[in-house]
């Protein structure tokens, strides 16, 4: 990862930066403090509530108790869920990818395509992985882990086991993707990581769409339980795909409106300086995987007394 890199191309992504940032370990330190204070402060109940409140608004009913009346009205409802978790605990560190797709271009439309491209690569690894686990868990039917109420240990839910092991493995790949790019730890990309930024950008699309493997979301347990009660395969598939577009949705919009802000000010800035387009993709992904890993790891297991973690009086 040593060494400095000429300046992308108009029209295409910023890889990544090469060279590494100055004060590097000192910013790993500060973003894994951050990740560690957001999951201390984080409050599940607060975020869930404004999601169905949302999914309530969109869909006019009761999200939550209301059936669903049809495979149509499924393929909304999973939109729906899928956008209305977009700041759930789970889906949150999505917005770690934001800061690794930056692109310049010549002109709105060629700043435009610059962050369509790389937008577009990044849902297809989310797309592709939620839409596999949504085949297999149609196919498997309701009995699947995920949907089970059977309980572990001191009273931890199976289904809540399955989300504390998908997510630490998820926060540990951000980890190791942001150590990487702070030029801390070893790329796992390696050479091809260099020479074709979309392996980057498909993996941290697949580490997105893993969120919905063990995913205990309440709209998106319902929609899961529908897609497995069809025992259809390419049904659930479909649900499956459509929620993680709902949960890229946000995360498109922002980062089309960086992209084009202040006529591409935000690009040009990451790449004006080496090492700064590095530095803040280290920050993104070290906080929200420190948030992940801590959050899913460490404040799941206590509340059901493994360990201890910090009471907010909010919670």
């Amino acid at each position: 990862m040593a060494g400095t890199r000429a300046a992308p191309s108009a029209g295409r992504p910023a890889a990544p930066a090469r060279s590494r940032p100055a004060r590097a370990g000192t910013l790993a330190a500060v973003s894994a403090a951050l990740g560690l204070l957001l999951a201390v402060v984080w409050s599940a109940r607060l975020v869930d509530g404004l999601g169905v409140d949302a999914a309530d608004g969109i869909l006019g009913r009761d999200a939550l108790k209301d059936d669903i009346p049809g495979s149509g009205a499924g393929v909304l409802f999973a939109f729906v869920a899928g956008l209305a978790g977009t700041f759930t605990a789970c889906n949150v560190a999505a917005f770690g990818a934001l800061a690794p797709m930056a692109g310049t271009g010549a002109g709105r439309g060629g700043r435009l395509a610059a962050a369509l491209r790389p937008l577009g690569w990044l849902t297809v690894g989310a797309v592709t992985v939620a839409a596999l686990y949504g085949a297999i868990g149609a196919a498997a039917g309701p009995d699947i882990p995920q949907l089970s109420q059977d309980t572990v240990g001191n009273g931890m839910p199976v289904r809540a086991l399955q989300a504390l092991i998908v997510f630490v493995v998820i926060g540990l790949a951000l980890l190791w993707l942001g150590l990487a790019a702070f030029g801390l730890a070893p790329d796992p990309l390696g050479r091809l990581g260099a020479r074709q930024h979309t392996v980057r950008l498909l993996l941290i699309g697949a580490l997105v769409g893993g969120f919905v493997i063990g995913r205990p979301y309440p709209l998106f347990r319902k929609a899961f339980a529908y897609a497995a009660d069809t025992h259809n395969a390419l049904y659930g598939a479909l649900l499956f795909a459509v929620i993680a577009l709902g949960n890229v949705a946000v995360l498109a919009v922002l980062f089309v409106v960086l992209a084009l802000a202040g006529g591409g000010r935000v690009p040009r800035w990451l790449s004006a300086r080496p090492g700064r387009a590095a530095a803040c993709t280290g920050v993104a992904l070290v906080v929200f995987g420190t948030f992940t890993v801590v959050y899913w790891g460490i404040r799941l297991p206590a509340r059901f007394d493994y360990g201890w973690f910090p009471t907010m009086p909010w919670k």
